[in-house]
């Protein structure tokens, strides 16, 4: 590990991130869209759609306010039923990874002493800063990691970390 509390931070966040990429690897677009356990919709691959989704709420619009509409905003913050497609495949994964490579571009401006700003989110009532957010997103993939790697073993019975 990096020393430092930002780059501590950046370790956990790419470790998860890089144990999502693992757990969804070399499965076709069925397998990755193959649903948990009725009625729920989660899948690996509306785990990565909320992943996405998470990353540009937290990163874009609460940390650099940016006027966008949610992505995925489909009611079921990004686990809706999606296609089993190539397609739907591609499209989650490279909203994902433009996600991932915008809030690394934040991170990027960021140093242990920028972390406690404390910022005002676009509601205007909650604030937060740089730090809450990325302890609250390794704490996101951390949960969604673990997720993953029970849909992954009812899928093909590969297991991981």
């Amino acid at each position: 590990m990096t020393p430092g509390e930002l780059a501590n931070y950046r370790d956990y966040l790419d470790h998860y991130r890089e144990a999502l990429e693992r757990k969804c690897a070399d499965l076709s677009p069925e397998q990755l869209a193959t649903r948990s356990v009725p009625p729920s919709s989660m899948s690996l691959l509306g785990l990565v759609r909320h992943l996405a989704r998470v990353e540009h709420f937290w990163f874009q619009r609460a940390l650099v306010e940016v006027e966008a509409d949610r992505i995925y905003d489909d009611g079921d913050a990004g686990f809706a039923v999606v296609e089993p497609t190539q397609e739907a495949a591609d499209e989650a994964w490279a909203a994902w990874r433009e996600q991932v490579a915008i809030s690394n571009a934040w991170l990027d401006q960021q140093t242990d002493d920028t972390l406690g700003n404390v910022v005002t989110f676009r509601n205007g009532t909650e604030t937060g800063s740089g730090r809450d957010i990325l302890v609250h997103m390794i704490e996101e993939y951390a949960r969604h990691c673990g997720h993953a790697d029970l849909l992954r073993e009812c899928i093909d019975g590969v297991t991981g970390e």
